[in-house]
């Protein structure tokens, strides 16, 4: 998961500097999405791991 929030972090920022603002959006978007998966699930897997 945070493989593809670093890959979509970076399609937004060169879609950013080339002026597309809409998909430099949605790749942010979904990079945003990607990590916050990201991090609930590394959570989960510490507590598991804890226990």
């Amino acid at each position: 998961m945070l493989h593809y929030a670093l890959v979509f972090l970076v399609i937004a920022l060169i879609a950013a500097v080339l002026g597309f603002g809409v998909i430099a959006g949605t790749a942010a978007w979904i990079a945003k999405i990607c990590f916050i998966v990201f991090l609930i699930l590394a959570i989960l897997s510490f507590l598991k791991k804890s226990r």
